[in-house]
């Protein structure tokens, strides 16, 4: 039996990574703001409700609540078990230039010459990040094949 690694889309599989890396870092860096439910009686013109249904607002809205902040979290404890896994370098790559607070405000020029002791090549840096992002893709399941892209 052998295994071949897929030839992912680069430049596809790229943009999948880093909306992925942006979704963890808006779940993790903002609160989600509750819903709470509504007080105010209203009432219906034809009586018994909506298509004469019976609605628990107040459990909807708690069920929502408890599902989207459980929900955040996986995803987030997921992406951080992928990049922990990671060897050293690409994880310090990826949690500095993407899962920081100031990840929209850092370039990878920054990085290459500033955060890697000593400084790394552009040329390198590509690789690296390369190397982490087919990892990440493949992971968290959000690679862009070549053969998805021409079907």
């Amino acid at each position: 039996m052998e295994f071949e690694l897929p030839e992912l889309d680069r430049k596809a599989t790229q943009r999948e990574v880093e909306a992925a890396l942006e979704r963890y870092r808006i779940y993790n860096y903002l609160t989600y703001e509750e819903k709470e439910a509504t007080t105010t009686a209203s009432y219906d013109d034809v009586g018994g409700g909506r298509a004469n249904t019976i609605s628990d607002q107040t459990g909807n809205i708690a069920t929502q609540n408890v599902d989207e902040v459980a929900k955040r979290k996986k995803y987030c404890e997921r992406v951080i078990r992928s990049v922990n896994k990671m060897p050293k370098m690409e994880r310090f790559l990826i949690e500095k230039r993407y899962l920081s607070r100031e990840a929209d405000y850092i370039t990878d020029a920054k990085v290459y010459s500033f955060e890697f002791q000593p400084p790394i090549s552009h040329v390198t840096y590509g690789k690296l990040r390369w190397k982490a992002f087919y990892k990440l893709a493949l992971d968290l399941n959000i690679a862009v094949t070549k053969s998805n892209e021409t079907s």
